[in-house]
Formats: C-alpha cells, sequence, structure tokens
C-alpha cells in the first residue's frame, strides 16, 4: 500500500472513530473515568457580506482514548 496523504488522513480517522467507540463502551466504568472525560472546544465563525452570509458550528470534543487510538493508528501507518 502506498503511503499517501488520504492514506493517512483515513487512518486517523478510522483511529478517532475507534476511540469513540472504545469511550461509549467504558463510559460506565468508574475506574477509568480519567481516559472518557471530554473536552469540548466551541468555534462559531459567522459575517455577513450582503452578498454572501455564513454562520458555521464547530464542536470538537476530545478524550484520552481519542488521542491514544488516534496515535495508535499512526503508528500502524508508519508500519505500512
Amino acid at each position: 500500500m502506498k503511503k499517501t496523504n488520504f492514506t493517512l488522513t483515513l487512518f486517523l480517522i478510522v483511529g478517532l472513530m475507534t476511540g469513540l467507540i472504545l469511550t461509549e463502551l467504558l463510559a460506565s466504568v468508574k475506574g477509568i473515568a480519567f481516559l472518557t472525560n471530554t473536552a469540548q472546544i466551541d468555534w462559531h465563525p459567522k459575517a455577513d457580506f450582503h452578498v454572501l452570509k455564513y454562520d458555521i458550528n464547530l464542536t470538537i470534543r476530545l478524550n484520552l482514548l481519542c488521542i491514544a487510538a488516534m496515535i495508535g493508528a499512526f503508528l500502524v501507518y508508519r508500519k505500512l
């Protein structure tokens, strides 16, 4: 398999999704709550130019499991 930016992006997205699934599965375990606590970043840019108007809501939620899964996906990508 060729190493391309698309392949790296795909691996990182799969790693992120894996981390999200693990977070949902392990959310009820109290001993590892520090891994599943989520930090949320909100960004709401908007503009009105009378010709073009936009309003974007962007929310990013990350936790340690997601970050660990993304690092794991990057390491797997490097092994290709």
